[in-house]
C-alpha cells in the first residue's frame, strides 16, 4: 500500500507483524534511513540486523524470503535492511510477498525508484507492504519535522528553537533526531515528563553551529583554499559538527554556482549576475565563477553526494570521507586557478 509519513511510523512503532516489506523510496535517502533507524529502535537494542546488498538479490533473490523467515542465531528479534535498491531487487521482493511466512520486517531504501517504478509498484499494490516517499524537506518543512521529533523526545520548541535545529542539520532528519536525543538528556526530558526547549537550552548544549562556522569552511572549499579548509575542518571537528550538514550546504552553494555558470555560458555577464547574490557572498561568488567551469562544477557536486551517502552507509570511516571530498573539491578549485 501507498502510505504517508504519519502512517508509516505507525505501523513501524506497532512493530506489526501483517507488514513485511517496507519501501522507502525518493531523493531524501536520510530521511529513509532515520526511519529505517527508528524500526532498529522499535526492534530493540538486541536485535540482530542483517544487511543485503542488491547485487546479492539480483543473483540470489530468494535470498531474502530466505532471511525474513530465519531465526535469530540469539533467539532475538530480527530485521533486515537493503540500501541503494532499484529494479534489480523486485524479484527479491516479490518472493517475500509471495512466501508462505516471513517473520522478520524488511526495510528497502531506495532513492533513486519513482513511484513508476516496478519496485514501488510492487510495494503500493500489496497490502503486506508499504511505500513511502521521501522528499528533501524545504524550510518550512524541516522545522516542523524538528517539531515533531522534539516531541517524540518530551521537548517543547518554543521562539525559534525549531528553526534553530532544523539550520544547524541542513534539514536531515537523522540528524536532528541526534541532536534533540543530546538535548533531551542535558534537560532530563522525556515523554511522560515534557521539558520546554528554549534558546538558553541550545546555547548551552551547543546544538546551534551558526552559519558562520560552516560557511567559512565551505567558502575555503570553493574558493580553492585547501590549507584554510583543513584549519577550518579541525575546528568543525573539535566542536563536533556532524558533517551531513557541511556537506549539504556545500552542494546547495556548488549547485547555485553551476546556475550560474551556465547563465555565463550562455552569453550572462559575471558582474551583473553576482548582484543577485547575498551581498556578504558576492565577492568569493564572483572569484569562483570565474575559476570553475561547468564540467568541474558537475563533477564536484557528484563527489560531495557520493560523499554523502558513503559517510551514511553502515560501517563507514565518517568525517574523513566527508573531510577529503571537500578538500578533494577545493583542490579542483586551485588546479583551475592556476
Amino acid at each position: 500500500m501507498k502510505a504517508n509519513l504519519n502512517q508509516l511510523t505507525r505501523a513501524i512503532d506497532a512493530a506489526s507483524g501483517d507488514v513485511r516489506l517496507y519501501v522507502l523510496h525518493g531523493p531524501d535517502e536520510a530521511g529513509a534511513r532515520e526511519i529505517a533507524a527508528r524500526l532498529a529502535r522499535t526492534m530493540g537494542p538486541d536485535a540482530e540486523r542483517v544487511d543485503l546488498e542488491p547485487a546479492l538479490l539480483k543473483s540470489n533473490p530468494g535470498r531474502l524470503a530466505d532471511e525474513a523467515a530465519s531465526l535469530s542465531l540469539f533467539g532475538t528479534n530480527r530485521h533486515i535492511r537493503v540500501t541503494g535498491a532499484g529494479e534489480e531487487s523486485v524479484e527479491a521482493c516479490a518472493m517475500l510477498l509471495a512466501a508462505p511466512r516471513a517473520g522478520n520486517p524488511v526495510v528497502v531504501i531506495a532513492p533513486g525508484a519513482k513511484a513508476t517504478s516496478g519496485l514501488v509498484k510492487l510495494a503500493t499494490g500489496d497490502p503486506r507492504a508499504m511505500a513511502c516517499v521521501f522528499y528533501v524537506p524545504d524550510a518550512g518543512e524541516a522545522d516542523k519535522i524538528a517539531t515533531s521529533i522534539a516531541r517524540e523526545y518530551g521537548l517543547r520548541t518554543t521562539g525559534a528553537t525549531a528553526t534553530r535545529i532544523a539550520a544547524a542539520a541542513a534539514g536531515d532528519r537523522a540528524v536532528m533526531t541526534r541532536e534533540l536525543e543530546k538535548i533531551a538528556l542535558f534537560l532530563d526530558a522525556a515523554p511522560e515528563r515534557p521539558r520546554e526547549l528554549d534558546d538558553a537550552a541550545l546555547d548551552a548544549i551547543g546544538a546551534d553551529l551558526g552559519d558562520a562556522e560552516m560557511s567559512r569552511a565551505i567558502d575555503a572549499a570553493i574558493d580553492g583554499g585547501p590549507d584554510r579548509l583543513g584549519d577550518e575542518l579541525a575546528k568543525l571537528g573539535i566542536a563536533g559538527v556532524s558533517p551531513i550538514p557541511l556537506l549539504r550546504q556545500l552542494v546547495r552553494r556548488l549547485m547555485a554556482l553551476a546556475e550560474l555558470r551556465g547563465e555565463i555560458d550562455g552569453g550572462g555577464n559575471v558582474n551583473a549576475l553576482v548582484e543577485r547574490v547575498f551581498f556578504r557572498e558576492r565577492a568569493i561568488t564572483a572569484r569562483a565563477l570565474r575559476t570553475w567551469s561547468s564540467p568541474k562544477l558537475s563533477d564536484a557536486i557528484d563527489r560531495v553526494r557520493r560523499a554523502e551517502r558513503a559517510t551514511m552507509a553502515p560501517a563507514n570511516a565518517g568525517g574523513v570521507l566527508a573531510d577529503a571530498a571537500m578538500l578533494g573539491v577545493a583542490r579542483m578549485a586551485a588546479r583551475q586557478r592556476d
